[in-house]
């Protein structure tokens, strides 16, 4: 089975769990780590996850992943926050994190780039808006490849 079908179904299931257990789902990835198959599920809330967040989310999840068993095989279940360079991929999250610091990467070139560290000025009319120390810049959200906060510390 493809990772990324794994990843999917995985989703599926996680997110009901994420919303029983007063979270947001950030990101779910299943991955080869020394060998080893790894499932990370990530998740956050206003004024972060606690240890007894990611508890309650890894048991109510691992219950869920037994019942069904979309995985072949053994592996790992990791629940974690996103750390401090969470990843950015919905609208809301980009309009959530307005005035950080983020880095965007897009699909092809824009304006001649096609990466960007700037403040983040929030999501309009379907595009993400940044400041640079070169000016302004608008990422479509479908140009969008990779996004995610900078730790400023």
């Amino acid at each position: 089975m493809r990772r990324e079908t794994i990843e999917e179904q995985v989703k599926a299931l996680a997110q009901p769990v994420a919303d029983a257990c007063g979270v947001e789902l950030v990101d779910v990835t299943y991955l080869s780590e020394n060998g080893r198959w790894i499932l990370r599920i990530s998740i956050d809330r206003e004024g972060g996850v606690t240890l007894d967040d990611c508890q309650r989310v890894s048991q109510a999840l691992g219950d869920e992943l037994d019942r069904v068993d979309p995985i072949p095989g053994s592996y790992s279940l990791e629940v974690s926050s996103p750390g401090l360079e969470r990843p950015l991929r919905r609208p809301a999250e980009f309009q959530r994190f307005k005035g950080r610091l983020v880095w965007v990467r897009s699909y092809g070139p824009i304006q001649g780039s096609r990466s960007w560290e700037g403040r983040l000025l929030g999501v309009d009319d379907g595009q993400v808006v940044l400041e640079t120390a070169t000016g302004e810049v608008r990422i479509p959200l479908d140009r969008v490849a990779k996004a995610h906060l900078v730790a400023e510390l």
